[in-house]
């Protein structure tokens, strides 16, 4: 074949239908439609997405809904900013070594402790944007850092949004219009010495800590930026003057293409909004942090790897800021190491994965963009009723929006408890060789009165409880272990065995394994020689209905005390639990239960 015929040649051109074969063909009968998934947004992902799927999105960047981003050439002209907060008490050494090895936004985290070092911001003042929540130290950063020399030369954020803040802490009174009085003074003082940085903020990070899903949060970010253009606006502000000094912040979740689609839809939502008003500054400036409801205190290091996942989704979407949290922060300790880590992730990012080369990397996708309108249409739906309650404060106010984020919550914990979600190192491949740690319980406190906060924490702090109470357990010389009695061969207890084992090591649980138990009097033997109280019969179908029942029955008339579980589910549960079995492990058990009743009867037998 001449190289003109190989130029001329094409694939054959397949239909859906023709997809469709070929995949269930591969999965041996099954329909495709089974691969479908149910996402905490209400939506189906499909396992296939087409050209059939493929929206009018706009054509270039900087245009139309601004879906592909603010800026024409995407980080090709303006890179994101690494943006890493600093955790350490010398503000100004610290800041210097993160200039010198990649850092190129001033953040931190601001304290009482900051506040008598913010002299020291005058050295890269005017060098660096700044990246930076106020929370409750907005007025006094934008004073200080209005009283440089050099202040008008000043870019980035210095922002505060107090609706986030009334969600985060709660507030038993309060008068919202005086907050909004003091943020306008704040923008107002700042605007001459400060013209070119940013001093209102939309941050989704308190809903998102609380388990709210992504339609929820964006729902909640653009009802939070109208009340912040409602506000102002009361007190003298102008629309395109609010406009111009608004940056949203969002936490980035697990879900890789959820949270690329979140962003992009975000700015669909935003321009959309001020398209309403009227105006034509309508793009949208993100800040972005990786989530810490997703990072587990032990295996710290996958953190890491979640932690480079979200990034990435982060960049993708299109960010102007971006925090990578350090691997061990839910510990409460960010060391030298894990924070040159953090910064390095995005480093790798812009310099070795090369994602300032292209121009938007994830517009034309099929999926991302029919996600991306699915997540626009119900987050303007959620939006309408937001409106339609009286807006988000009100919303707060009636613990309407807290309750919506708990309901989501509750699905995430209950799939997190069943193992329908996994979190790997705390509820499925589990090293029970993990360091031994204190975990500090992460609730707010409850308010009643004005608003009551939105509870925040981690999706993996369940299991780490338990992991916690087994510790403590083995300190008291009370180790947790439970027996496993085998029965058979290898090969017949062997996948059972190995599914127990990886079921209870999430609660810090070890076990004993059997021999080859073929009679009652072996398992007798092996329960004499362990002493332990609870015991896990592992075997095959066959073995259990050919003599493992009767096994159970002298077991509990020998060892009345012995506390007998079965791994999987028999035909007849019912015989089984007459004969002595207090319970079944199996695919479809509530992990974290079953395990907190374990450890709960461990600490009651080890306190007798």
């Amino acid at each position: 074949m001449g190289m003109k015929e190989m130029r001329e040649q094409s694939f054959p051109s397949a239909s859906l239908e023709d997809w469709k074969a070929k995949s269930e063909e591969s999965l041996k009968g099954r329909k495709i439609e089974t691969l479908a998934k149910d996402t905490y947004e209400g939506i189906k992902l499909k396992p296939l997405y087409t050209r059939q799927n493929q929206t009018v999105a706009s054509p270039f960047p900087a245009q139309g809904d601004f879906r592909r981003g603010v800026n024409a050439l995407g980080y090709v002209s303006q890179e994101w900013k690494v943006a890493q907060k600093i955790h350490v008490d010398e503000l100004k050494v610290s800041l210097q070594k993160a200039m010198e090895k990649g850092q190129t936004a001033i953040s931190f985290e601001v304290n009482d402790a900051i506040l008598t070092q913010l002299e020291d911001l005058e050295e890269f003042h005017g060098q660096y944007p700044y990246s930076l929540n106020g929370k409750g130290y907005h007025g006094q950063l934008l004073d200080a850092v209005s009283r440089f020399a050099s202040a008008v030369e000043g870019t980035g954020f210095i922002a505060q949004d107090p609706i986030a803040i009334l969600a985060e802490n709660g507030a038993a009174e309060g008068n919202v219009i005086e907050s909004y009085k003091e943020l306008y003074e704040s923008i107002s003082s700042a605007a001459q010495t400060l013209p070119n940085v940013r001093t209102i903020l939309v941050d989704t990070t308190p809903y998102h800590n609380g388990g709210a899903n992504a339609v929820q949060e964006l729902a909640i970010a653009i009802s939070t930026g109208v009340m912040h253009i409602e506000e102002l606006s009361s007190c003298g502000l102008g629309l395109d003057k609010t406009l111009s000094k608004l940056v949203f912040q969002f936490s980035i979740g697990a879900n890789f293409f959820m949270e690329v689609a979140k962003l992009r839809a975000a700015r669909v939502l935003w321009s959309k909004v001020a398209e309403t008003y009227g105006s034509v500054n309508q793009g949208m400036v993100i800040s972005a942090t990786t989530s810490s409801y997703t990072k587990t205190i032990f295996d710290p290091y996958v953190n890491m790897l979640r932690a480079g996942n979200e990034a990435f989704a982060a960049v993708l979407g299109g960010v102007q800021y971006l925090h990578v949290s350090p691997f061990n922060e839910p510990e409460g300790v960010v060391t030298e190491f894990s924070g040159r880590i953090a910064r390095n992730t995005q480093l790798i990012l812009r310099e070795e994965a090369h994602l300032t080369k292209t121009i938007d990397p994830a517009g034309g996708s099929w999926y991302i963009e029919h996600l991306t309108n699915e997540l626009t249409d119900k987050a303007w739906q959620l939006f309408i009723e937001i409106d339609e309650k009286g807006g988000i404060l009100e919303g707060l106010k009636q613990g309407w929006i807290q309750s919506e984020i708990a309901s989501v919550r509750e699905k995430r914990i209950n799939a997190v408890a069943t193992r329908k979600q996994t979190i790997v190192g705390t509820n499925k491949y589990v090293d029970l060789n993990g360091d031994s740690l204190n975990i500090q319980e992460e609730k707010s406190e409850k308010t009643t009165g004005f608003i009551k906060p939105i509870p925040h924490g981690r999706l993996a702090q369940n299991f780490e409880c338990l992991r916690q109470k087994a510790s403590l357990l083995k300190k008291k010389g009370n180790s947790p272990v439970l027996g496993l009695i085998t029965l058979g061969d290898l090969k017949s207890h062997k996948m059972r065995m190995d599914f127990v084992q990886g079921f209870l090591s999430p609660g810090g649980i070890e076990s004993k394994v059997s021999g080859d138990i073929i009679r009652a009097e072996d398992a007798f033997e092996f329960i004499k020689e362990t002493s332990l109280r609870h015991y896990v019969i592992c075997g095959t179908n066959e073995q259990y209905e050919e003599f493992a029942l009767a096994v159970v029955e002298q077991l509990k008339e020998t060892y009345p005390n012995v506390q007998l579980y079965l791994a999987g589910i028999p035909e007849e549960k019912s015989r089984w639990e007459q004969a002595g079995i207090k319970d079944f492990i199996h695919a479809k058990s509530n992990c974290y239960e079953t395990l907190s009743s374990l450890l709960d009867d461990m600490e009651v037998g080890a306190n007798e």
